[in-house]
């Protein structure tokens, strides 16, 4: 049904916001949507029915924004992530939506505490790091600066996983996020769609059918229905739709098998079903896995697309105006399988040519590369990727052929580059390359800082790229200063606004303002004030759920993020040895006091990652435990960091330990976080290191180590690490005591294989960075010294990161990649 020219529906009249008419919503909707009176309700009672409050003004401003964006007709655009790391969205929504303060007086009149109820709203368990967390930035940023949107994803049951440490070990248990519902979401069954694996294809035998049309018959379906959950802009400009995936089976239960008496068959098939989203990232290290994660992609971006296609066609009638309506943004490899889903629904569903197909389908997609490891651009074994999706290979197979045929055409490859391009890796095992598909599908390929842009040329795409040099484009990372600045640091953003006022809320590059006040020594005065509660209330934290005491007095030096080797948690593990042996051997200088802090989860089959996590801790317990550096380091690893977790802990971090093996970090985002709450960054010149450099200055970042450059000659011209290490006296005794189990004494040779890595060929550049590490390290000790200088950096700082707004990385997707005018 085309619904051009249909009567404009009534816009329901904006709500009167203030403590008095909050307080009778609250209480109205406790009673007659939760079934409890103010006496007898709990305090999750309480936090849902503040919730279902705000939502409901959220909910004025979607529909507005919905019918709005129907009525211009334009493009809008469709973010398929794998990953949408929320966080909590009661604070988020309350405060873009200016009712926060309201909010909180409402709340008082009743006799609760905000903060209380909002520390019971759990984290969605919706993605593990900085990919997830920046799609949930660019969600918000979208709606902040009036993009209508959509993003795709799948609803996790159970998360990832809730990390806990047990004995120094990381262990993964179901998070259960779910628990006491979703106040936020809205069940959509009338928007499910059907999903197909395996089977066989037939041509399509009619006279008026398409000259590549065929006809898949799936083996096994299942049921994508959707959950929408609104997602607020800044003052409400406009409310776009998060809508996740769940799998459901087709039949819940199979009655004749439940009647014969074999109870847990007659469930098997729902059983399967449901596994399709419960867990975020299931373990790849077997077959099973490998094809759990294929499945999961392939389902998230079949719903995705089978939605977008049936809201387009609705709307504007002509499979043809696709590309001039929606604009499809793949946020990483996991929905790259969408290129060739399309390309079917075009061929099979439509009767369009090949030609006219890969021309629509171009035209829609584009693609966002987030790293350069070869093992996280995706690629699938050709004999599971035919068996699940047996149609999908057969497009693979035809848009292969053309694209290698261009490749040779155009004279420019021998065969190692036509390999190189394409999508099928004839290398060992064959296999289908992801991140080749998604840039052989897409008009614009795009990097995520100006550094890794610039790798991407020559590296994992330097042949995409001679073939299409005009495709790859840079567009860096940036983070919603509503959340990361605003809300998760009032007694900052206060500050800020007393000495410059409002503007920068708006206009995020307008902190500038507050360059000049990096000199005032009353302004330090209430900077450093300021920090110092942020340490008190994280060291509050703290001892309640680790149980440890910590000096807010210290320098608190953090390092939270994913746990991997690139991203070298052990380059600051063995570094922290080398101090702990240095204090106790020079007792009589005058060191600093240190807190260094690690948090992040380590992939369920990472061997490594765990234990380095293990590592941390065994360090952790023989520093902590040590008189003769009591009140001089102390280490501690917290677990189950999420994005609750980073709200505390960045705006009570010092130094901010962002020190990726140059060349590794695609941009990163926390680095980001902290810089604009106040804290000092000590990193490599990777990613958006560099950028910040330039924008903060080179006098107001602590950078070392090699370059990317330096790193890949060293790699091409035969680095021994040995040598590096012998000629270090504190890398060769650092590395000794935890090979020779100092640090573990249960189990001598524990750590024997990872430092043997590191003699044998160190592929992260460890040895090779440590000493300049170390000395930037006593560097910034002889800084902390002198606080008034340590401000004045701080400072210049956050005063300098108003460029790296995600509204401002939004602006420039719309502008150069979208062609949306936002």
């Amino acid at each position: 049904m085309n619904l051009k020219g249909q009567t404009k529906l009534p816009i329901p009249e904006p709500r009167r916001v203030d403590p008095q008419v909050l307080a009778h919503e609250i209480v109205e909707r406790l009673t007659y949507r939760i079934g409890k009176n103010a006496a007898a309700a709990k305090p999750h009672d309480w936090l849902h029915a503040v919730i279902l409050s705000i939502r409901d003004r959220v909910i004025d401003a979607w529909i507005t924004s919905t019918q709005k964006t129907y009525e211009e007709e334009g493009r809008r655009v469709y973010y398929l992530s794998l990953e949408f790391l929320i966080g909590r969205l009661m604070r988020d929504a309350a405060s873009n939506m200016e009712m926060l303060d309201d909010m909180q007086a409402a709340l008082a009149s009743l006799g609760v505490d905000i903060d209380i109820i909002a520390a019971l709203e759990p984290d969605a368990a919706l993605g593990n790091g900085g990919l997830g967390r920046l799609a949930a930035c660019f969600m918000e940023s979208m709606a902040t600066t009036d993009v209508p949107a959509y993003g795709y994803g799948i609803r996790y049951v159970n998360g990832m996983f809730r990390q806990e440490i047990s004995d120094g070990w990381q262990v993964e248990l179901p998070e259960t996020w779910l628990a006491h519902g979703n106040p936020w979401e809205f069940e959509r069954r009338e928007a499910s769609y059907e999903i197909g694996f395996g089977g066989r294809v037939d041509p399509v035998e009619s006279e008026d059918a398409g000259p590549h049309q065929m006809h898949w018959h799936p083996s096994e379906r299942v049921i994508a229905t959707p959950y929408d959950t609104p997602i607020a802009g800044w003052r409400g400009k406009r409310v776009n739709t998060l809508r996740l995936w769940q799998a459901q089976p087709i039949d819940p239960i199979l009655l004749e098998k439940f009647n014969a008496g074999d109870h847990l068959g007659a469930l098997a098939e729902s059983n399967r079903a449901e596994a399709l989203t419960r867990v975020l990232y299931p373990a790849d290290s077997s077959a099973a896995g490998q094809e759990l994660r294929l499945r999961q992609e392939y389902f998230f971006s079949s719903a995705s697309l089978q939605d977008i296609v049936r809201r387009h066609l609705q709307y504007f009638g002509s499979i043809l105006t696709l590309p001039d309506k929606a604009a499809i943004q793949l946020n990483d490899t996991h929905p790259a399988v969408a290129v060739a889903e399309l390309m079917r629904i075009l061929l099979d569903d439509h009767g369009l040519d090949f030609g006219e197909a890969w021309d629509i389908t171009r035209r829609t997609f584009s693609y966002t590369n987030h790293t350069l490891l070869p093992e996280a651009l995706e690629s699938w074994p050709v004999p599971l990727f035919e068996r699940l999706l047996p149609r999908h290979m057969q497009i693979v197979y035809a848009v292969n052929s053309r694209l290698l045929a261009e490749a040779r055409k155009s004279g420019q490859f021998d065969d190692h580059g036509i390999g190189a391009i394409s999508l099928i890796d004839e290398g060992g095992d064959r296999r289908v390359r992801m991140g080749n598909l998604a840039f052989a599908g897409s008009h614009s390929v795009n990097g995520v800082s100006a550094l890794h842009t610039d790798l991407m040329k020559v590296t994992v795409f330097a042949d995409l790229h001679n073939l299409y040099p005009t495709r790859i484009n840079n567009k860096t990372n940036g983070v919603t200063f509503r959340r990361w600045l605003m809300q998760c640091n009032p007694g900052l953003f206060a500050l800020i606004r007393e000495a410059i006022g409002d503007r920068f809320m708006d206009d995020p590059e307008a902190l500038r303002d507050l360059d000049p006040f990096a000199d005032d020594s009353a302004f330090q005065e209430k900077f450093l004030g300021v920090k110092r509660a942020n340490k008190v209330a994280l060291s509050n934290i703290l001892r309640q759920k680790v149980n440890a005491r910590i000096d807010p007095g210290a320098m608190f030096d953090i390092q939270i993020k994913r746990i991997h080797e690139y991203k070298r948690q052990l380059l600051n593990i063995v570094e922290a040895v080398s101090l702990y042996d240095q204090i106790r051997s020079h007792p009589e200088k005058n060191w600093v006091p240190r807190v260094k802090l690690f948090g992040g989860k380590a992939a369920s089959s990472y061997h490594n990652a765990k234990l380095i996590i293990k590592l941390a801790g065994d360090v952790a317990r023989a520093v902590n435990h040590d008189p003769a550096v009591q009140g001089l380091l102390k280490l501690q690893f917290v677990p189950n960091y999420n994005v609750s977790l980073a709200e505390v802990m960045i705006p009570a971090a010092d130094l901010s330990e962002q020190i990726s093996t140059a060349g590794m970090e695609a941009s990163g985002t926390g680095n980001m976080k902290f810089a604009v709450n106040g804290a000092l960054t000590i990193g490599t010149l990777d990613g958006a290191n560099v950028e910040m450099r330039d924008h903060v200055g080179e006098d107001n970042i602590i950078i070392f180590g090699l370059t990317a450059q330096e790193v890949n000659e060293r790699r091409a011209n035969g680095y021994n690490p040995r040598e590096v290490i012998d000629q270090s006296r504190e890398l060769s005794q650092a590395l000794n005591a935890i090979a020779s189990g100092v640090f573990s004494p249960d189990d001598p040779d524990r750590y024997k294989g990872l430092i043997q890595g590191i003699y044998d060929h160190d592929w992260f550049m460890l040895a090779a960075d440590f000493d300049s590490y170390s000395a930037a390290q006593r560097n910034v000790d002889a800084l902390w010294t002198d606080g008034a200088l340590w401000a004045k950096k701080a400072i210049h700082n956050v005063a300098r990161m108003g460029w790296f707004s995600s509204d401002r990385t939004i602006r420039e997707y719309a502008t150069d990649i979208w062609k949306i005018k936002p």
